[in-house]
């Protein structure tokens, strides 16, 4: 079942707290789908489900911040041992090779990492605990770590939103075109099979039946 399809099947309060959950245990370190379940919120708040998206996004912020937060504070605590932990756990996320690049950018870009590594998938699970791990300041982190939340999922969804709304009108103001347009490809397919079908038969009559061999 698509993500969405689920989503529609639970209130709306069950909505805002799956975003939220799922949202902050992947930016805690757990890898999960948190861009397709905010994705897959944010287009049913679109379709006059109940969902707001005002609500939405703000519980996503708050699965975003609290759960790096969080990563943050394990990963300050636990150090590298938790980076070998994870990696044994989870080795397509936490592969050696993977640490490595998420530390260089940070190393390289401090905040800046923390605020666009909320956009990256990679990043998105590294950042609280590798900033925890690498001992950055935690003001530093903090301030990149909520204006990350806030520009990703709010932004996030307010342009999935406005999007889901825009393709809905547009249905709406061209489905008798694209019903007639349905019809005329159905049409002709149906004449071009039916021509081709008569053609063959044809050539078949035509053909010579083949002469048995004399004993």
């Amino acid at each position: 079942m698509h993500v969405q399809e689920w989503l529609d099947t639970v209130p709306a309060a069950a909505v805002y707290a799956v975003v939220a959950l799922v949202i902050g245990l992947e930016s805690l370190g757990i890898p999960l789908p948190g861009e397709i379940v905010l994705v897959s919120a944010a287009l049913l708040s679109s379709q006059h489900s109940g969902v707001n998206p005002v609500v939405l996004g703000a519980c996503a912020t708050l699965g975003a911040v609290v759960g790096d937060s969080v990563g943050y504070a394990i990963g300050r605590k636990g150090g590298r041992p938790l980076l070998a932990w994870l990696g044994a756990k989870f080795p397509r996320h936490f592969s050696e090779g993977h640490v490595a690049t998420a530390e260089r950018s940070f190393e390289k870009w401090g905040m800046w990492a923390v605020f666009f590594g909320r956009f990256i998938a990679l990043l998105r699970i590294f950042a609280g605990p590798l900033a925890g791990v690498l001992h950055m300041p935690y003001w530093k982190f903090l301030i990149a770590n909520v204006l990350g939340g806030i520009c990703w999922a709010g932004g996030t969804t307010a342009v999935i939103y406005y999007v889901g709304i825009v393709a809905e009108d547009w249905l709406k103001r061209f489905s008798y075109l694209g019903l007639v347009a349905a019809v005329l490809v159905g049409l002709t397919s149906m004449l071009v099979i039916r021509r081709r079908a008569k053609k063959a038969a044809q050539r078949q009559a035509a053909e010579p039946e083949p002469v048995p061999a004399a004993d």
